[in-house]
């Protein structure tokens, strides 16, 4: 059987907007649970239960980005949060554009090509020797 060599420049791609995609997560999440009143954007203060389930789906997102890849346990999971920061991505750019608020989405756009290279990358193409990727 012969080995195949993982290209290292994608692997530690990978990793570097993972950690930092889940770092920028678990801190919005954190932000959002224990200290909202001290949040800047305008929405949060008028939907404050919004602002704790974007919170509690943050954290999630954060630790789902990084954590199975990590310990190798179901490293598939990864790519499936992946997909599920494109779909609050997309949810959140629907919200702002739909408050009028669409010269604040350009962060939202960032995070979401950060997700679908994630995505694509644990999924497809470099997915953490998995013996049978799920997305030939």
């Amino acid at each position: 059987m012969a080995i195949q060599k993982r290209p290292k420049a994608m692997n530690i791609s990978l990793w570097a907007v993972q950690i930092l995609l889940s770092i920028t997560f678990i801190w919005a999440g954190f932000m959002k649970l224990f200290v909202p009143d001290d949040l800047p954007w305008l929405w949060t203060k008028e939907n404050p239960e919004l602002v704790w389930i974007s919170g509690i789906v943050d954290l999630l997102a954060g630790l789902g980005l990084t954590l199975p890849t990590l310990l190798r346990i179901r490293p598939i999971l990864t790519a499936y949060a992946a997909f599920g920061t494109i779909a609050l991505m997309f949810s959140a750019i629907l919200f702002h554009v739909l408050r009028g608020e669409g010269n604040q989405i350009g962060f939202n756009v960032f995070i979401l090509i950060s997700a679908v290279f994630i995505a694509w990358g644990r999924g497809k193409k470099d997915p953490t020797d998995l013996p049978n990727p799920p997305f030939k």
